[in-house]
């Protein structure tokens, strides 16, 4: 697993939703590799002492001054946040986050309606899905190399911007059009690029320790809440509407006013402050069946909101309660998270045609391990990297994950569904067995991303040292250690 002297061993990570097989790769370990320039004073000769020093180290860790933010305030300007605007600045981005995991997870539950009315099969629909992730794959990277070395405050508000406008655009594109809702669905992964990339690291800065755990825990419960709302929101606005794209019209809406809150209510606070230092033709039926009908569509989404709270709660709980004892406890949670969420999946995929009431429970038993992962996985990436490299790091972990995850996952699958269909085109039973079966290969990935989690316990505590170190600004006076390797001197 060692990558060499100059290096601190990386931490690669897996993680698989349950809507769709998501590679998770956390490249944390390159971020430490990184001078904490955020942590130096800005006074000239406080400066001139320290370039002595880059001299030194330039060569393995890069020029202090490559790494002093361009828009990092003086000392003098640097004033402490009140504990109440910390708050209410986590409030907002924690809407943001809700509303932008909505739109994405609206078109889900619409899906079915659009494949009617662009008439496209299965692994054409996925394309949706895809071109949204490879957008968001490059221009992660971009987010993240603007985020650690300009305004995030700024940079956020400008992709939101782009996202409240793509996505409403969308929902005009008539039905000879469909290639335009495609790029459309592209441009609008600009938004959530930058956010994406961005928050985590603003919350990591406004709090430190079981309090920033404990913050990073709420941003990310809004994932599962925002995707199960997506879903529930979204059919319910077009089963009232009669019309899909009514569905994609709402979230712009929500959007705006999250745009309005994060302009006036969010600050851009120094990097590393927290660490101490700087429809007539429908069929006519009773209500109860309509009642029945609906909560159909609506079992899914609740049993995502009602276990992705229960799963982040969990898991931020345990860590905080093991991390003390155990060094290495977070990365041993998400394998056991991973691991165990495996077979319910699979039972799941396999009940499916017999027990629908069955199908639920192993998904909600899946859903609430799997989201033992997502604070925890957070908080990983913010504690082995230095706070001046944090928006890049999260950046290369966006764009892995999603790089060998979801971005191809939709249209694999649906081609792995389409392909076996083949076999018996005529046949509904089988039109169901081909994705049935083409699902299965997503326990696969949940066994395959236990044991990369397993494997980064073993480098998890000596990646962590290294990162504190150069946040404290002891690099050139003390010793790194690197894994199997005799420590060495800088």
């Amino acid at each position: 697993m060692h990558l060499g002297v100059d290096t601190v061993c990386p931490t690669p990570q897996i993680v698989s939703p349950s809507s769709y097989v998501t590679f998770l790769v956390q490249i944390s370990g390159l971020g430490a590799m990184e001078t904490n320039g955020s942590v130096m004073s800005l006074k000239d000769e406080e400066k001139t002492r320290l370039s002595s020093v880059s001299n030194e180290t330039s060569t393995r860790y890069g020029s202090i001054a490559d790494s002093l933010p361009t828009d990092e305030p003086s000392t003098a300007e640097i004033t402490v946040l009140s504990p109440r605007r910390s708050y209410i600045t986590v409030a907002v981005l924690c809407y943001v986050n809700l509303i932008n995991y909505m739109d994405r997870y609206t078109i889900a539950g619409v899906l079915l309606s659009i494949q009617k009315f662009f008439d496209i099969t299965d692994s054409t629909s996925g394309l949706l899905q895809t071109v949204f992730i490879c957008s968001f794959i490059i221009l992660a990277p971009i987010f993240g190399y603007l985020g650690d070395r300009y305004n995030r405050k700024f940079i956020m508000i400008g992709g939101l911007s782009v996202w409240v406008v793509m996505t409403l655009s969308s929902s005009f594109v008539t039905e000879s059009y469909f290639w335009l809702l495609v790029l459309l669905r592209a441009l609008v992964g600009t938004g959530e690029a930058s956010y994406s990339t961005i928050a985590p690291t603003i919350i990591g800065d406004l709090f430190s320790g079981a309090k920033r755990t404990v913050m990073i825990s709420a941003f990310y419960i809004f994932i599962p809440v925002g995707s199960g709302l997506g879903y529930i929101i979204g059919s319910s606005v077009a089963n009232a509407t009669g019309d899909w794209r009514w569905a994609l019209r709402l979230n712009p809406i929500l959007g705006s006013l999250g745009l309005l809150l994060l302009a006036v209510l969010c600050p851009n606070p120094p990097r590393g402050a927290s660490d101490g230092h700087g429809g007539s033709t429908i069929e006519h039926t009773s209500y109860l069946e309509d009642v029945k009908y609906l909560l159909k569509n609506y079992i899914f989404g609740v049993v995502t909101v009602v276990t992705g709270i229960l799963g982040v709660s969990l898991g931020s709980t345990i860590s905080r309660k093991l991390r003390d004892r155990v060094p290495n406890a977070d990365p041993l949670i998400c394998a056991v998270g991973m691991l165990s969420s495996a077979p319910c999946f699979f039972a799941a995929i396999v009940l499916a045609s017999t027990s629908i009431p069955a199908t639920y429970v192993f998904i909600g038993i899946g859903e609430t391990l799997l989201s033992l992962n997502w604070a925890v996985l957070a908080d990983i990436l913010l504690y082995v990297v230095v706070p001046t490299r944090r928006a890049t790091a999260e950046a290369l972990q966006i764009m892995v994950c999603h790089l060998l995850g979801d971005a191809g996952s939709p249209y694999l699958l649906g081609s792995i569904s389409d392909a076996l269909r083949t076999y018996q085109p005529d046949s509904h039973t089988w039109s169901f067995r081909s994705l049935e079966y083409s699902f299965l290969l997503c326990p696969f990935v949940g066994v395959l991303g236990g044991l990369f989690f397993l494997m980064t316990a073993l480098y998890i505590t000596k990646d962590r040292k290294n990162a504190e170190l150069l946040t404290a600004g002891t690099i050139g006076t003390s010793c790194l250690c690197v894994p199997d390797r005799k420590p060495f001197h800088v």
